[in-house]
């Protein structure tokens, strides 16, 4: 039977296992996300389709580790073929996603911000943008997209400071004046939705670039070691082969000769 190098196994199953750890993580989170949000309206956009991709992504992720670690612990060749086929798709696909998601980055400020211009003013917006705008003031403690004038005279109760937030450098004082007779000065956030949108956006982003690009290293890294112990398995144990070689001894020449020195003729 056909034997892997122990040290190069082991690696291959711990590296499976933490594989088959981070699934389960990613369908933890997806379960966690699913509780958080389930009490919130059902317009929240994409959120259902954001939950299947981590449930979808979380399994998928811990099948094909588990199934490294059961070909590596089991020696099983075909378990590992596949494993190999699914870390060459499945880094295809992180470098194919990555790529062109890194060059898009620096536009997504731009993007975002003609978008979100064409929704103004907030005032005249549908309903249903007027209550995304509501609980992002809520929830970020802002006013206005860009500035509290985006809702014109209309400015809602959810960019209102509350008495325990009355801090200059988070909210500022304005007057509505439409009572000539009687001056209503109101307590509103200062600091503007979109920059604070801007840069969770960003650190999404990024957090987004930095899992896929680690988890395309490690699909490498599995090719890898997978390739290795396919190999290793093709090459079953042969028996050590004693070659007999027959050697010659040719003498040499002498390495001195006595010389004899021929004695004189007799007088």
């Amino acid at each position: 039977m056909a034997q892997i190098n122990s040290c190069l196994k082991r690696t291959f199953i711990g590296f499976n296992l933490f594989f088959a750890i981070v699934g389960g993580i990613i369908v933890g989170l997806a379960v966690i996300s699913q509780i958080l949000t389930s009490g919130e309206d059902d317009e929240m956009e994409n959120r259902t389709t954001g939950l299947i991709c981590l449930y979808v992504m979380g399994a998928v992720t811990m099948l094909i580790g588990l199934l490294g670690a059961y070909g590596a612990y089991k020696e099983h060749k075909v378990s590992l073929i596949v494993f190999l086929v699914c870390m060459v798709i499945g880094s295809f696909v992180m470098i194919r996603s990555g790529i062109p998601t890194a060059i898009a980055r620096p536009q997504v400020e731009g993007i975002l911000e003609q978008k979100f211009k064409e929704l103004l003013p907030l005032n005249t917006a549908p309903f249903r943008v007027k209550h995304l705008a509501d609980t992002m003031q809520t929830q970020l403690h802002c006013c206005g997209l860009f500035s509290y004038k985006d809702w014109n005279d209309d400015i809602p109760a959810s960019c209102q400071c509350s008495p325990e937030e009355e801090d200059p450098n988070k909210c500022t004082m304005i007057g509505k004046f439409s009572n000539p007779f009687l001056r209503q000065s109101r307590s509103i956030y200062s600091e503007p939705c979109f920059p604070i949108l801007m840069h969770y956006v960003l650190l999404l982003a990024d957090i987004t670039l930095g899992v896929v690009f680690t988890l395309a290293a490690l699909a490498v890294l599995g090719m890898i070691l997978s390739s290795i112990m396919i190999h290793q398995l093709r090459q079953p144990n042969r028996a050590t082969i004693l070659v007999n070689v027959p050697t010659i001894f040719t003498p040499g020449p002498p390495k001195y000769q006595e010389l004899h020195n021929t004695p004189p003729p007799p007088y």
